[in-house]
């Protein structure tokens, strides 16, 4: 699969699109279930999905039937007045996190800003005035978007260099360390948390259960927003519809995006009460979100998550793989430290630089995606088959055991 053919795309992209990313190595014109075809005509297995994004694959039948049966009815009528399809979204989530409501956007880094703006509101009812509690501490590695809130929220050089001065208010502490946690929330200045259940881009770290619940008890002992990041990670990536649901937790709030709409941009947050009414008529606002086409898309992929059953297909599935993936441990145990995730959010954590394995692993036909300076991630969509989670293995293997280290 080496060496690419030139396609007209990739000469547009090169004239034509501003380069924020590294260019890119193929131009994908077609997909089905768990792969991919390039302009070439060759054929991949997509364990990256958008980067978690085509939870049910690559144009699943019931998708593809209900975002072209509410395009040929209602594309767009704004925020101004309602959808059919917003409310029965909103209610829909509500079944999944409990009594509260939505705000939806179009991505996750909208999603976190808005996460963000809750926790001013919550530390302005609190402290009575502005400015007094404000500060949000989230965990080191932490990835939460690229607006100037979200790049602020996020602790890593590669994300922030360049736009100082960044947004001030945000302190960090290492994930899973609890005391540095009580240390850094303060009653009078915190307004609230935000941590990523399992780390996406900082390298599938996941947080501890233990770690989650002593956050939140501080949080409740000292009133500050308990505030959950399922962005990367939830929407059944992990075989239950959100990740923090082994850990018992209750969040203030909760973000998504990526998976829910299974292809089609959507954010929300989810509110509990009393924390629902912080937002008023005018304090925040989206053209596009939650729009006809973004609900008709959320809605498919809650459809047909419950109907295949793919949750419970995902914690059926995932065990042997992952115990397949740990056999590179000891296949290369000079290359391969760890496996670690769960269900279909898995990171192998290499003693090397992972961009190069991506890439001769992308020629070996498997599509992954880099993460955390040392791993290489894998997301497969949550209708992938036991034969496909074995084939990835295969290919890992294969190019793996063949690897010679720079």
């Amino acid at each position: 699969m080496a060496g690419e053919t030139p396609d007209s795309a990739a000469a547009q992209y090169d004239r034509h699109v501003v380069r924020s990313y590294a260019a890119p190595a193929l131009t994908l014109v077609r997909g089905q279930g768990s792969h991919v075809w390039d302009a070439a005509g060759r054929r991949y297995l997509d364990f990256a999905t958008g980067i978690a994004v085509n939870a049910l694959g690559h144009s699943h039948p019931v998708w593809v039937r209900r975002v072209q049966e509410q395009a040929a009815r209602l594309t767009h009528v704004s925020n101004l007045y309602r959808n059919e399809g917003q409310g029965a979204l909103a209610a829909a989530l509500a079944r999944r996190c409990g009594p509260g409501r939505a705000l939806f956007c179009n991505s996750g880094a909208e999603a976190n800003e808005a996460l963000l703006k809750l926790a001013r509101l919550h530390g302005v009812r609190k402290s009575g005035q502005e400015g007094a509690c404000h500060v949000v501490v989230v965990a080191e590695k932490a990835f939460h978007g690229r607006t100037f809130g979200g790049m602020s929220a996020t602790p890593q050089e590669k994300i922030q260099k360049g736009f100082r001065p960044l947004l001030t208010g945000f302190t960090a502490a290492p994930l899973n360390d609890l005391a540095a946690w009580d240390r850094v929330i303060d009653a009078r200045t915190t307004a609230g948390v935000l941590i990523e259940t399992i780390q996406g881009e900082g390298g599938v770290n996941p947080a501890s259960q233990e770690f989650l619940r002593g956050v939140e008890r501080i949080c409740r002992e000292r009133n500050v927003l308990f505030m959950i990041d399922e962005i990367q990670c939830g929407v059944g990536r992990t075989g239950r519809f959100f990740a923090y649901e082994r850990t018992g937790i209750r969040p203030d709030a909760i973000a998504m995006a990526k998976g829910l709409g299974g292809g089609f941009p959507i954010g929300a947050i989810w509110i509990a009460p009393p924390h629902d009414n912080l937002f008023t008529a005018g304090s925040h606002g989206t053209t596009f979100g939650g729009g006809a086409l973004a609900s008709a898309a959320a809605l498919a992929v809650l459809e047909v998550i419950e109907q295949e059953g793919l949750l419970d297909k995902v914690t059926r599935q995932s065990a042997p793989w992952h115990e397949r993936l740990r056999g590179l441990v000891r296949l290369r145990p000079d290359l391969v430290a760890e496996v670690r995730g769960e269900g279909y959010m898995v990171g192998v954590a290499l003693k090397c630089d992972p961009v190069p394995v991506c890439v001769a692993l992308r020629e070996a036909g498997l599509l992954t995606a880099p993460a955390g300076g040392v791993v290489v991630r894998m997301l497969p969509p949550l209708t992938a088959s036991a034969q496909e989670l074995e084939e990835s293995v295969e290919v890992m293997a294969r190019v793996l055991g063949d690897w010679k280290p720079a």
